[in-house]
């Protein structure tokens, strides 16, 4: 396969996959049970997974580490066994895309508030990073995924960790924000314009947004951020956001109404377009037809 970044910089638009957890609650995950703990003992449910998503069309896959820094394991007492968690996730998917998709390895939060504002040593959090980190780069995934930051102190200690343990290895970055009178903030008060030009400077490869809009939001945070930066951009978007019907949570946005819009991703300079909480191969599938024949008609 050509390298992501310069099939990236050749204006190609490439699908990502959809919710992880989404799928996994849909195969046996039991509320507050650790995500990851099926890393150590049912592959299946990845390959699985990853199997779906493949055959919907999706260009990168990501693994079952989004929780698997050591100290957000270790509230489930596996701290000692991230880095086993983390070379298994990333070893099912690229058996399973074999070489027909990029394997993105995900990390996010480490779970506790960074000092000033908390009473977790920044030191001890890149720490935990290094160690996710070093088993991303032994497990030989194709690109790094830093997602759902809102402390851009945090996304840059995942950054600054990737870049010394996975050397070479492409990273993506993405924050989370809300919408606010006043625009869009994540919740601690960090703009689109700030995580844009901060993450440019820090050197990250791939810019974005993950998790908490739907994708109307979205393609606003698109347009804000492609004010501020050259960059690619990576969006992935929940399927609107959840409400409960007969005591269930439900995402309201389907398929094809998040396919329709993905148009508008591409037309605000997106470049890698995938969902997050509530989208599954439906979701991904659809955007991938719907792109490819919005691209190939704008040709």
């Amino acid at each position: 396969m050509n390298k992501l970044l310069e099939r990236l910089k050749n204006g190609e638009i490439l699908i990502a996959d959809g919710a992880i957890g989404t799928m996994l609650f849909e195969r046996g995950l039991k509320s507050g049970e650790c995500p990851e703990a099926m890393n150590l003992s049912r592959l299946d449910v990845l390959e699985d997974i990853a199997r779906l998503y493949l055959d919907a069309g999706a260009d990168i896959i990501q693994s079952n580490t989004f929780g698997g820094s050591p100290l957000k394991l270790a509230s489930y007492s596996l701290a000692d066994e991230a880095p086993l968690i983390n070379r298994n996730a990333v070893s099912a998917v690229s058996r399973v895309v074999s070489g027909k998709a990029y394997v993105s390895a995900s990390c996010g939060p480490c779970g506790q508030i960074l000092k000033p504002y908390g009473d977790t040593d920044p030191e001890i959090v890149y720490k935990s990073f290094e160690i996710q980190m070093q088993a991303f780069f032994e497990s030989g995934c194709d690109v790094i995924c830093i997602e759902t930051m809102m402390d851009l102190a945090e996304m840059l200690l995942a950054l600054k960790a990737a870049r010394k343990m996975a050397p070479g290895i492409p990273v993506m970055a993405t924050m989370t924000f809300d919408a606010t009178p006043k625009g869009f903030f994540t919740i601690m008060g960090v703009t689109i314009e700030k995580a844009a030009c901060t993450l440019e400077e820090a050197g990250a490869d791939v810019i974005g947004s993950n998790c908490g809009n739907g994708i109307e939001d979205m393609i606003r945070i698109a347009r804000e951020y492609r004010k501020h930066t050259t960059l690619p951009l990576i969006i992935q978007s929940n399927a609107g956001l959840p409400v409960i019907e007969n005591g269930e949570l439900v995402y309201p946005e389907s398929p094809e109404f998040m396919a329709e819009k993905a148009k508008e991703l591409v037309d605000a300079g997106v470049s890698i377009i995938g969902g997050c909480c509530g989208t599954g191969p439906a979701h991904i599938r659809a955007i991938r037809n719907s792109i490819s024949t919005f691209t190939e008609c704008h040709k």
